[in-house]
């Protein structure tokens, strides 16, 4: 994937004499890099400025660094997090969320409801509650939520009256079911009662809603999947080095001095194999309105020779020995010297905006050369 990029990035930029060739090659260049991050069109950028959930954006500083690389490949379940906002806007504690953006290729994981708890209402009175039931309900028909076959009931627990902040509910069988049948989402409905279930008037508890209170606590659906893309072959194990890595230098030779007439491709030529920056910036590409984070990562290329005889520093491999010593002896033709190559490669990450704007964080593998060595 990562060698895709390059050559998509490098189309992209190419110069040519005419400019409706140039826009053409770029253009084209772009669809396909699109491609390369599963989508067919960018999403269009937020009408307005909008701030995506502290929760995301919390997610996306665990699993990654600054510049998107994947910090531990472990912590993620499945490749992709999407997250979506109430648009019922009720005080009630009913819920809808639209699940439309959800691929049909996407493999559903984990859904969880996150509400966000209110304080407490002072009550009244010598008995006062410490605890209340919480139950979240899978609505099945919207008009009959009193009979046995109107709801199903998906989490329920104990909550504390003590306190204020995030409470998640797992509710993956409702959202298998949405998925499967769009038309049968008739939302949740949140209810709370006393210990023994008895009804609480009125309730000692409350959630944020959609409406009056802070986008930063409005309830959201987080929903964790796996779309199947997975990278090529080359190893990933391993934490990428965060801080800037030296390249791998084979023992000093006597460089030979070299004359004003000669390339720089020529002097890269007797350079070793080794890891050479390359930027890519979003913001120039065009993509800077709807991806959040990062503005830019820096996939690296791999550049220089692999001359004989191949040390352990330029990393070779078995075959990249044997092809070495046969070309240095010309014991067949048409035998080349090994090539410098990727021998490790290290996902990204993307926090975006969805065309519903609704917030997306996806792990892309193989987009990060990790190390070079002679293949």
């Amino acid at each position: 994937m990562l060698g895709t990029v390059l050559l998509l990035l490098a189309l992209a930029k190419t110069t040519c004499p005419s400019p409706a060739s140039v826009a053409s090659r770029r253009a084209e260049a772009l669809k396909k890099l699109l491609e390369v991050f599963g989508m067919e069109d960018p999403p269009a950028p937020p009408a307005h400025f909008k701030e995506p959930p502290q929760y995301m954006v919390d997610l996306f500083n665990t699993v990654a660094n600054a510049d998107g690389v994947t910090k531990n490949p472990d912590i993620l379940e499945g490749n992709t997090v999407r997250s979506f906002l109430d648009k019922t806007h009720s005080e009630e504690m009913r819920f809808l969320f639209v699940l439309s953006s959800v691929a049909k290729n996407e493999k559903i994981l984990t859904a969880e409801l996150h509400l966000f708890r209110l304080w407490p209402r002072v009550t009244d009175g010598p008995k006062r509650h410490h605890f209340c039931q919480v139950s979240v309900y899978q609505v099945l028909e919207k008009d009959k939520l009193d009979t046995p076959g109107g709801k199903k009931l998906l989490a329920a627990r104990l909550v504390s009256l003590q306190t204020s902040g995030w409470e998640v509910f797992a509710i993956t069988p409702a959202v298998r079911d949405w998925t499967e049948d769009e038309s049968s989402n008739q939302g949740l409905l949140v209810t709370v009662q006393g210990l023994g279930g008895s009804p609480l008037d009125p309730p000692p508890l409350q959630f944020a809603s959609g409406r009056g209170h802070h986008e930063s606590k409005k309830p959201m659906l987080v929903l964790f999947t796996d779309d199947g893309r997975r990278g090529a072959s080359l190893p990933t194990a391993g934490f990428p080095d965060l801080k800037p890595q030296a390249p791998n230098l084979p023992a000093k030779k006597p460089v030979p001095k070299l004359g004003r007439s000669r390339s720089t491709r020529s002097l890269d030529r007797l350079q070793p194999c080794q890891r050479h920056p390359l930027s890519v910036d979003f913001e120039e590409i065009g993509w800077s309105g709807w991806i959040i984070s990062p503005r830019g990562y820096n996939a690296f290329h791999c550049k220089g020779s692999c001359p004989f005889p191949l040390g352990e520093n330029m990393r070779p491999t078995n075959h990249a020995t044997v092809q070495s010593i046969i070309n240095a002896l010309k014991l067949s033709e048409g035998v080349s010297s090994p090539c410098c190559v990727p021998d490790k490669l290290y996902s990204i990450n993307l926090l975006y905006f969805d065309d519903d704007e609704n917030v997306v964080l996806k792990q892309y593998d193989d987009m990060v050369a990790g190390s070079c060595g002679c293949h």
